[in-house]
């Protein structure tokens, strides 16, 4: 069967959440939001392109840091409502210099930072 973006489940403003995950260890590194043009955008490029909510454009990861995620393979569960992007990371994923975003740990009913950026 054919992908077709149209199949997937988007929310009211046209998007679906997009989970960017390591190649070969599984380390979960960010989540973003995609529309189906930027989904489309990454299949074509093979680089990962979200939708930024803010700015209200797409967002090419690494487009001005060079910190890139070149697609390895995208994945739909079994909902369609959510994106898992198998990616092969060049450098931090985070806009703070980490390696990914969940540097923030809740232990004991305490917030831990439990990464620092990279240098």
């Amino acid at each position: 069967m054919r992908f077709d973006p149209s199949n997937l489940k988007f929310d009211d403003k046209g998007l679906i959440p997009a989970i960017a995950q390591q190649q070969g260890t599984g380390e979960v590194l960010m989540m973003a939001w995609m529309n189906a043009a930027s989904i489309e955008k990454t299949l074509e490029t093979g680089h990962v392109t979200y939708w930024s909510r803010s700015r209200q454009s797409f967002w090419a990861k690494g487009e001005s840091s060079g910190h890139v995620q070149k697609l390895i393979e995208l994945r739909v569960d079994c909902d369609r409502d959510c994106l898992l992007l198998i990616v092969d990371q060049t450098g931090p994923a985070c806009h703070t210099n980490r390696r990914d975003c969940f540097y923030t740990a809740v232990r004991d009913g305490e917030e831990v930072v439990i990464s620092e950026p990279m240098v």
